[in-house]
This record gives C-alpha cells, sequence and structure tokens, in this order.
C-alpha cells in the first residue's frame, strides 16, 4: 500500500472539481478498489509521496499551503506527485516531482510525466445497453467517425479567435498552461476524413456535425447524439481518432471502451502507461511522417490480419480499456509501477 500525505483542507465542495482524481475516489468516492492500494496519511513521516490536493494551475494560488507541501517533501525527501487538469495541461520544474495530465507533446514530456487516460463511464452498461460483441472483418476496412468537423473559413476564425486569447492570457500571466502552436482542430479533422471517403477501398461510416454534440443543450438531445456516436464505434471496427485543442484524443479511449480499434493520427502523442502497454497491438498509429499514406496504412494494416485477429485484438481492447484505463484500473496499475520501484521515486 502506498501512503499519500496532502492538504486535506482543501477537500471542501469549492475545491472538488479540482482535486486530483485519485484523491477524490479515495476520499469523495471511497473506491473499494483503490483503498486497497493507498491511503490517506496524515502524517508525512509515515507517508510514501507528497500528493498536491488539486490541479496544479489552482494550488499556485494558495500560496502558504503550495509551500508548505513543497518544504514538507523536500525536508523528508519524499516524492511529489501533482495533477495538471484541462486542453494543456503544465509542465512542472519541481524537483522529485511527477506530473499527470491528459495531453501535451511526447518530445517535450520527461520520464516523470504520466499521460492520464480519458475517463469514461463503461458505453455498454450507460449508453448502448447491451453486451460486448465483435465485428467481423469485411473485404473493406470499415471506418466510423460521428462528431465535430467543418472546413470553413468561420470555423477557422473562431478557432484563431480563441488561440489569441490563450495568448493574451499568457502575456497577462492570467494562464498557467503549456502554450502550444495555433491548430484548427475542426477544420483539420475534416481534411482527414474527406482524404478517407476518396479511399475507394474503404467503407466510410462518417457524421459530420457542425457543433459539439450537434448544440444539443437538452438531456434527451444528448443522449441521443451518445448514442448515436457510441453505435457509430460499435457497428464499425476502425474509428478515426484525432487530437481537438488539447494533443490528445478522448474519442482514442471511448473506441478502446467499446471494443474496437482506434485508428490515431499520431501528433507527437504520449499514451498512457507507455512501459506496460504495446500500443501498436491496440491501435493503427499513422504519423505524417510515415512512408506510406493514411489509407495505405489503414489498408496494410486490415489486409495483413486475418478475422480471428481481428475479433481477437477488439476483445483485446475491451480488456485493456477494463483492466487498465478505467479511472480505478489506471491508479491501480501507478502503484504497481511504484510499488516494484520501477520508477524511480
Amino acid at each position: 500500500m502506498l501512503k499519500l500525505h496532502t492538504d486535506t483542507s482543501f477537500f471542501t465542495e469549492t475545491h472538488r472539481t479540482h482535486v486530483f482524481p485519485l484523491l477524490f475516489d479515495l476520499h469523495y468516492v471511497k473506491s473499494e478498489v483503490l483503498l486497497q492500494y493507498y491511503a490517506i496519511e496524515a502524517d508525512v513521516l509515515k507517508a510514501d509521496i507528497v500528493v498536491f490536493p488539486i490541479d496544479y494551475s489552482a494550488f499556485l494560488k494558495f500560496r502558504k499551503a503550495f509551500t508548505a507541501l513543497v518544504s514538507k517533501a523536500k525536508e523528508f525527501n519524499k516524492p511529489i506527485w501533482l495533477y495538471t487538469a484541462g486542453d494543456f495541461g503544465f509542465t512542472i520544474h519541481i524537483p522529485n516531482a511527477y506530473t499527470f495530465r491528459f495531453g501535451g507533446f511526447h518530445s517535450k514530456l520527461n520520464s516523470q510525466t504520466f499521460v492520464l487516460p480519458a475517463f469514461i463511464n463503461d458505453p455498454y452498461h450507460t449508453v448502448l445497453k447491451k453486451e460486448f460483441i465483435t465485428v467481423s472483418k469485411e473485404d473493406k476496412p470499415g471506418i466510423g467517425f460521428v462528431g465535430q468537423a467543418k472546413s470553413s473559413v468561420l470555423s477557422y476564425g473562431k478557432a484563431y479567435l480563441s488561440h489569441l486569447k490563450l495568448k493574451i492570457k499568457f502575456i497577462l500571466k492570467r494562464s498557467y498552461f503549456d502554450r502550444q502552436k495555433f491548430y484548427p482542430s475542426s477544420n483539420i479533422r475534416y481534411s482527414y476524413l474527406q482524404k478517407l471517403q476518396k479511399g475507394t477501398d474503404l467503407e466510410t461510416d462518417f457524421r459530420l456535425r457542425d457543433n459539439y454534440r450537434a448544440g444539443a443543450t437538452s438531456e434527451e438531445d444528448k443522449l441521443k447524439t451518445s448514442q448515436e456516436f457510441y453505435s457509430n464505434i460499435f457497428n464499425n471496427i476502425y474509428t478515426l481518432c484525432i487530437r481537438g485543442v488539447g494533443n490528445f484524443s478522448v474519442r482514442f479511449y471511448e473506441t478502446l471502451a467499446v471494443g474496437r480499434i482506434p485508428i490515431l493520427i499520431n501528433t507527437d502523442c504520449r499514451l498512457p502507461l507507455e512501459d506496460n502497454i504495446n500500443w501498436e497491438d491496440h491501435a493503427v498509429i499513422w504519423d505524417t511522417s510515415n512512408k506510406h499514406s493514411l489509407v495505405e496504412c489503414i489498408l496494410n494494416y486490415h489486409d495483413s490480419k486475418s478475422n480471428k485477429e481481428l475479433l481477437a485484438i477488439q476483445k483485446s481492447n475491451r480488456e485493456l480499456w477494463e483492466t487498465h484505463l478505467r479511472r480505478h484500473s489506471y491508479f491501480a496499475k501507478v502503484h504497481e509501477m511504484f510499488n516494484n520501484k520501477t520508477v524511480h521515486a
């Protein structure tokens, strides 16, 4: 068991949405699974790790509490775990610190940065309302996509305006997140989808939306769009996954949860638990530097697999999500890595 020391005074309704996900599950959810691996320890001397209680950028505003935990970790030579939320994340320069974040650029992240999977509810239980089954191989690879993808001057302009607003926040020191280059995600996503639709050897099943969730606001409409989204993943062996505003794809994890095969456009991504998971076994990962086009890469992958192999990969992906990428499963694996000293702490 790993004992975690933190400032529990931040476990309030005010900070609830900013709490480190692991601490949230230990304190608020009382996760029976995670309580087998972790305990919150009041005495820093008895603790294995010092954990910042809330999102790093929010915690920075509480200078006294922030300094106190950093000082404790330094004085008693304890590693620090911290969490940065949001699309961009934050690069930390604190000695002996391990950062947990959702995105970022692999080439710029150090070895003490842990990428969090997008934590989602089981789509089979919440939306699809059916049991997991596999999809058999067809002559043409079936590729699905439902989501926001638009190619217009207006969508490009909106994306650029949002980017400018972020730049201004950086200049005014009102944002602590990592800066990144302008990336009009909706336009770029549309471009890739068009390339796939032109591939005559592919069977594309795309439903493009102008807005996130097709602009749904009511609970009824949100449920409808969720059903359309997950049904599309369920009905196709493959789903195209490409980053949004941040450099990660939630759809990637949603595809794995359904037990299908993601086609990931690799934009210098770091995937979770890379030391434990051979991601090439679970996804089609295509980089722009690849000598083969995206269409060629998909066809080569599909043609190289028998029906039996594709069925096995789908089962493996569903199992991977269950054992490594669900919230409690992920932190159980992190515990294993630190407890077994496979991570230098």
